[in-house]
């Protein structure tokens, strides 16, 4: 499956039938008077969030999205049928603007939420509603309203409470892997993960979080180097964040900088949110091998290995805790 997290596309809701000018003409009454019927509402555009979407992916960039008309009124006072809405789900995270404006129109987070983004327009009155004592024969009647059009900009921002930070190649797949549900694609080269991975990561008595993985960032992420600041808006909406680095780096004080700068350079914002730093891989390097340096005194730090097992347990502990504060 193809991950598209931003596409742009355009809607029209459906016009009003237009109102209808018409007169009773039976055996007994060859001159009765207005019974034109009202035309229907157009149908709307509406979105409705769906968690089992996990991408933009059915919504082509630049499409045309219409909801029909609705139908004209009759004579005999028949009222037009409203037009169909149109339905257009959506994943959970998905953030709906107004392309020209920028406005945000609304924010799905919650599941099978749904929200008219364009009004259908309204039916025209038939001219049975123009009948008064000084016009009892009024030939008149009123167009159908035409309904709204937009053009949208749709991002998606994936909903986590944990979101896994880390260069590539550093352990963070394995370790979703390894603790929830997820199973994403692992390799021992760099850049295998190349779209958000979410995990149910279950702990104590029936709780649960849910854990992202983001493909790994690079120095410059903020930036847009490797596509950075697409993947760096998938952490926005977490809790938590969970550094990984490599037992085997050189120098993982300035990893951590590094990687701590890129989230402060993207969104100062991610800097207040609670860190935990893992050292994973350390299964492959000898304890006195481990380098060390000045780190962070503030959050926490622990040396875990996801083939091992070593620490996973008490990593998770940490990372709910957090979560629950």
């Amino acid at each position: 499956m193809r991950f598209i997290d931003e596409t742009t596309i355009r809607v029209k809701a459906g016009d009003g039938g237009h109102g209808c000018i018409a007169f009773l003409r039976e055996k007994f009454r060859p001159q009765g008077g207005p019974c034109g019927g009202d035309g229907g509402k157009g149908g709307d555009i509406v979105f409705t969030s769906d968690k089992q979407l996990a991408t933009l992916q059915d919504l082509p960039n630049n499409h045309h999205y219409k909801a029909n008309r609705g139908d004209h009124g009759k004579g005999k006072n028949c009222h037009g049928k409203n037009g169909d809405d149109f339905i257009i789900k959506v994943p959970l995270g998905t953030i709906v603007k107004n392309s020209e404006t920028e406005q945000i129109i609304h924010d799905f987070k919650n599941n099978n939420e749904n929200f008219v983004i364009a009004k259908g327009g309204n039916g025209g009155f038939g001219n049975a509603r123009f009948k008064t004592r000084n016009n009892v024969a009024p030939k008149v009647a009123n167009d159908g309203a035409i309904g709204e059009e937009l053009s949208l900009s749709l991002e998606l921002k994936v909903l986590a409470d944990v979101g896994l930070v880390g260069f590539p190649n550093a352990g963070k797949s394995t370790l979703i892997s390894k603790v929830s549900n997820s199973k994403p694609k692992i390799s021992d080269y760099p850049f295998t993960t190349l779209q958000p991975n979410l995990g149910i990561v279950k702990y104590g008595n029936y709780k649960s979080f849910v854990m992202a993985d983001i493909p790994g960032l690079v120095e410059g992420a903020s930036k847009g180097k490797g596509l950075g600041s697409q993947f760096l808006r998938h952490i926005e909406r977490t809790k938590v964040l969970v550094f990984i680095i490599d037992a085997n780096s050189d120098d993982i004080e300035n990893d951590f900088q590094t990687l701590n700068n890129e989230l402060i350079n993207h969104k100062l914002e991610l800097n207040s949110l609670p860190k935990i730093l893992l050292i994973s891989k350390v299964d492959s390097i000898l304890e006195e091998d481990l380098k060390l340096k000045k780190l962070p005194t503030d959050i926490e730090i622990i040396k875990i290995s996801s083939i091992s097992g070593k620490n996973l347990e008490n990593a998770i502990k940490s990372i709910a805790y957090l979560v629950e504060s």
